[in-house]
């Protein structure tokens, strides 16, 4: 089988499995390309979105903005060809010297520093973070103090220390968002869920 007749059957079956549901027709995307990255149905119970999330940041990609992720994993799967054609560029600055050398000093995780270096960058841009809580709980600090403006965030840290709590406070907070409901996550799911509104910034122009 072809790549695009693999994944129109995978889409078929999830379609199937899926069953009747309440998500909106921009949502559905969004949560059935998070289901066919992992083959996980969870996801349809625990995936949370702000009011016009979906939305926000098909515009926001549509803008040709700047999208950063918290690791080169989610970095390397997000698709660049739809993000590219709106003059959008995806950044992971993780491995920059600048970051490790903060978080060195600071006694902080990389993961951390790299928030702080792209707080004033990411201002009507997409944060993207699959891996490290670190990150999501910097980032809505930064919110917070009104140091950080970012168009949407995609915050599904995976882990057992802090990627649940750091969820419950993304939608704590009075602004855009995708997120989930737990411990589960992923570089993987972060990508899914740009890939998702990528697809359909580009088949929207």
């Amino acid at each position: 089988m072809k790549p695009q007749e693999i994944e129109d059957l995978s889409f078929k079956i999830i379609k199937k499995e899926a069953g009747a549901h309440t998500f909106k027709d921009d949502q559905w995307p969004v949560v059935r390309r998070m289901i066919h990255t992992s083959a996980d149905f969870d996801y349809m119970d625990t995936v949370r979105f702000s009011p016009g999330a979906v939305q926000k940041g098909i515009a926001a990609i549509q803008s040709g903005c700047q999208i950063f992720t918290d690791t080169n994993m989610a970095r390397v799967g997000i698709r660049k060809k739809e993000i590219h054609e709106f003059g959008g560029r995806v950044s992971c600055l993780i491995a920059k010297e600048d970051v490790a050398k903060k978080a060195k000093k600071t006694g902080t995780t990389r993961a951390l520093a790299a928030v702080d270096m792209a707080c004033e960058l990411v201002k009507d841009g997409i944060y993207v973070i699959g891996n490290a809580p670190t990150a999501l709980l910097r980032l809505i600090e930064l919110v917070k103090d009104k140091k950080a403006d970012p168009a949407l965030v995609i915050g599904v840290p995976v882990g057992f220390v802090n990627a649940a709590e750091s969820k419950d406070g993304l939608m704590a907070l009075d602004i855009p968002y995708i997120t989930n409901k737990g411990r589960k996550g992923g570089s993987n799911i972060a990508a899914s869920i740009v890939n998702a509104l990528a697809i359909m910034a580009f088949d929207l122009k």
